[in-house]
């Protein structure tokens, strides 16, 4: 179809695509900023609706154009409100502040350490073998089973002996304070 009918005229596509456009742009922009509520989202969808128009204007028969319009203009509407979750923009200082640092700072490393070595010097002063298992879980960070493993015991043993040291360190915490 390469001649549109415009009451006895016969025009082009782009003349036929200027007519919709100067008739429908309101009602097209309004269609969209009301689904989607921000007015530049709202632009740049109705110049969507007006492209797919175009591309599609050799199926179109001419008829009902304001229905046509409007038709493409909720279906763009909805694929955009589908697609939004997908392409979410950082845009607050927010979503950066809750981005986790990865870096220690380095008041929280004297912290961690000053914390670490209370934990040793108390670890130090349990008697033996709660000392050595303390010592060996809080300090070397190791587990039950590497501890059991590198003593030769059996990991109930460990974790009995773990469990009393917790609680002699407990005893000793409440006491310092």
């Amino acid at each position: 179809m390469n001649g549109y009918r415009k009451g006895a005229d016969h025009i082009s596509q782009e003349e036929y695509l200027a007519y919709l456009i100067q008739q429908y742009q309101n009602l097209i922009y309004s269609i969209c900023l009301k689904s989607i509520g921000n007015p530049f989202d709202a632009e740049d969808l109705t110049q969507e609706v007006f492209l797919s128009a175009y591309k599609n204007l050799s199926r179109f028969d001419g008829t009902y154009e304001k229905a046509w319009l409007s038709k493409i203009a909720v279906r763009k509407c909805l694929d955009y409100l589908k697609a939004s979750g997908r392409r979410t923009v950082p845009t607050e200082d927010i979503y950066f502040a809750q981005i986790a640092d990865k870096n220690i700072s380095p008041e929280d490393a004297v912290l961690l350490k000053d914390s670490g070595n209370q934990i040793r010097k108390l670890c130090m002063q349990l008697k033996s073998p709660y000392r050595e298992v303390a010592s060996a879980h809080f300090c070397d960070d190791l587990s039950v089973t590497e501890i059991a493993k590198q003593k030769g015991k059996n990991p109930r043993t460990i974790q009995t002996q773990l469990y009393r040291a917790k609680a002699m360190l407990k005893k000793m915490l409440e006491r310092s304070e």
